[in-house]
């Protein structure tokens, strides 16, 4: 990611996968956004992330338990066109580091879709989260931001949010028949049109 690229003398840190104590217990609050550890952090993540070629990740993800996201949505799986509304809630993200997130639900729909992670390496599962949300969070100056998302956009911010809560996709799953490896999920693909009609 660009937003990486001069930044020198960082660490690619290792990531914590599914079973790890770290990753189920609930995130400490970072008092001090400024904290020049949290900096360090934010860069190390940062480097790890472009390294695993994922597009979030969050500190309990790098064996810290504390309430870091970093993330961005990339052009090809944004659902909004960045031409006709760049500030559109599903259009492409830069990479965005937060720092306490809070997520409010705006709505009570839901949609089914495809998740995978990191900490859950070679696996895909299909997770029903909220169609739009608004989110809030401090970013490393100390300031208050907050945007409203939705479609995939939406989706990775709850994704990794839940990380934060000691929660892994699997966890927000209703029928775990759609948990499986990657690789035969490419090779057997299923509709999440039909899973969705025969749930109705």
């Amino acid at each position: 990611m660009a937003e990486s690229s001069h930044i020198s003398a960082m660490a690619i840190l290792k990531i914590a996968n599914m079973g790890h104590p770290v990753l189920r217990e609930r995130a400490a609050e970072v008092e001090n956004p400024q904290d020049p550890a949290i900096s360090a952090l934010v860069h190390d993540m940062i480097d790890t992330l472009e390294d695993a070629g994922g597009i979030g990740l969050a500190a309990p993800q790098v064996h810290t338990a504390l309430r870091v996201v970093i993330f961005y949505i990339p052009d090809h799986r944004a659902e909004g066109d960045p031409e006709a509304d760049p500030n559109a809630e599903d259009a492409p993200q830069p990479l965005t580091v937060m720092i306490n997130p809070v997520i409010e639900p705006l709505g009570e729909e839901k949609s089914l879709d495809w998740e995978a992670c990191l900490s859950v390496p070679e696996l895909m599962g299909a997770v029903p989260r909220y169609n739009r949300i608004r989110y809030h969070w401090t970013d490393p100056s100390g300031e208050q931001k907050m945007r409203t998302a939705s479609g995939f956009h939406a989706r990775a911010v709850q994704h990794e949010c839940d990380h934060l809560d000691g929660i892994l996709y699997p966890m927000r799953m209703n029928d775990l028949s759609l948990l499986m490896f990657s690789e035969e999920a490419r090779r057997f693909p299923v509709s999440l049109d039909d899973q969705a009609e025969a749930a109705e």
